[in-house]
């Protein structure tokens, strides 16, 4: 299913960047012509999207020729070399904007998620992503988390149960939105995990007495409230913090003792790492 969902963005953002055809390509170079490129980092960080460019390149000429120096998740600094491209610049320069486009996103969301981790590597806590992704981009910027060393939330709407606030309010408390919850996977016989979010104390007291909860999400906590809150729960199941967490504070939260903390800043605000493509 990745393969196919990633052929079919690759297909698709080439068709939105190249038309009917690179007229500027096609008009002043010669279809003949050879040339070489290499992708040179011009940041610090986390290279993410080297596979990925692999790919774009592919589809757009198969007889393109990249020879790798690193791999994606490689520590990189200013002036490395991530690869080598080799064919016809035609092909190259076609595929030129969207590698760059997507490896630059890429490698920023693996750099932030790879900074994040560090700072709590002393704990058992683990880093997920969110939905908070630029549509159409989902795939390759949870890539780029995992690459990073984060874990990857629900894909979508589809693959796990995940009771928000608005959904206990709209189905008139936590109780009824797990119970009808229940119900409506056994009638349609799906086994997807529940996860509830909590914006109280008293909202885990109630959520704990269920079963078959995979995790309480704790929206907005603070501190004193999360320890409070993983004394409640106390293994019964996964906990979860979200909101509010910064650089700052992200060692305390995990030192509380949950199991995860989502993140929407990994894919959500992220500046662009710094890369180029130049013929050599």
């Amino acid at each position: 299913m990745f393969e196919k969902e990633l052929d079919n963005f690759i297909k698709n953002a080439l068709l939105e960047d190249i038309g009917d055809g690179d007229h500027t390509s096609l008009g002043c170079i010669s279809k003949e012509t050879i040339s070489k490129a290499h992708l040179l980092v011009k940041d610090n960080g986390i290279i993410a999207g080297i596979e990925l460019a692999k790919k774009i390149f592919n589809q757009v000429d198969n007889s393109l020729t990249i020879t790798q120096k690193l791999n994606d998740g490689d520590t990189v600094k200013y002036g490395d070399t991530a690869f080598n491209v080799e064919g016809k610049s035609q092909s190259i320069l076609q595929a030129e904007r969207l590698v760059l486009n997507c490896m630059q996103n890429m490698s920023a969301i693996a750099t932030k998620t790879h900074h994040l981790n560090l700072l709590i590597n002393d704990t058992k806590c683990k880093i997920l992503d969110t939905r908070k992704t630029t549509p159409l981009n989902r795939i390759i910027q949870k890539w780029a988390v995992k690459i990073g060393g984060g874990i990857n939330h629900r894909y979508g709407l589809f693959d796990m149960i995940m009771i928000k606030d608005n959904h206990i309010d709209i189905a008139g408390g936590i109780s009824n939105a797990i119970n009808k919850t229940k119900k409506y996977l056994a009638n349609n016989n799906k086994k997807l995990d529940i996860i509830v979010e909590a914006r109280t104390l008293d909202e885990v007291n109630e959520i704990i007495k269920h079963n078959g909860i995979k995790r309480i999400l704790l929206d907005n906590f603070n501190i004193e409230n999360t320890k409070k809150a993983i004394n409640i729960i106390e293994g019964k199941c996964e906990s979860e913090s979200s909101g509010k967490i910064t650089e700052e504070n992200i060692k305390q939260y995990a030192q509380c003792g949950v199991n995860f903390i989502s993140l929407g800043c990994l894919t959500h605000s992220i500046q662009n790492f710094d890369l180029s493509l130049k013929s050599i």
